[in-house]
């Protein structure tokens, strides 16, 4: 059995670990709910601003990546005009659109990595000359399954 004093410092106790607010992270919006002090440490680390984890982790890594020295305040400031361009794009509202979306990038991405010589209708055989275009250990070929419709991808 508890004192009245063991008690009253049970209770204190209890108080300052339920004691927790939300903060709001000045780059993304994501909620958390955080103990006052640790609010505090990480308005000092950030100059005044209340940033999450995975938004200071891109700050850190924002001032590494930049190529002369930059303050954390222009840090923050390029990370949370990124974030803000990212979520600008509207997300699609279908799955259907939401895939062709994505071959769509794909189709993009390839096209900007293909060969730089590619046949034109007056070579004397464009499947030769695309293989001379390709490198032979990034030549793919297509072959007919025997057992089905579908065509296989052969390297």
């Amino acid at each position: 059995m508890m004192n009245g004093a063991d008690a009253a410092a049970a209770e204190e106790a209890k108080g300052t670990v339920s004691e927790v607010e939300w903060a709001r992270c000045e780059c993304c919006g994501l909620t958390e709910e955080c103990t006052p002090a640790y609010i505090s440490r990480v308005r000092e680390r950030h100059l005044g601003r209340w940033i999450c984890g995975l938004c200071a982790e891109a700050v850190k890594d924002e001032i590494g990546r930049s190529g002369w020295p930059i303050s954390t305040a222009e840090a923050i400031d390029r990370h949370a005009s990124f974030f803000r361009a990212f979520r600008a794009v509207a997300p699609p509202d279908h799955a259907a659109q939401h895939l062709v979306a994505a071959i769509a990038r794909l189709l993009r991405r390839s096209l900007d990595s293909a060969p730089a010589r590619l046949p034109t209708s007056s070579d004397d055989s464009g499947a030769a000359s695309r293989a001379r275009a390709v490198p032979e250990n990034r030549r793919t070929a297509f072959a007919r399954s025997r057992t089905s419709c579908f065509a296989t991808l052969q390297s």
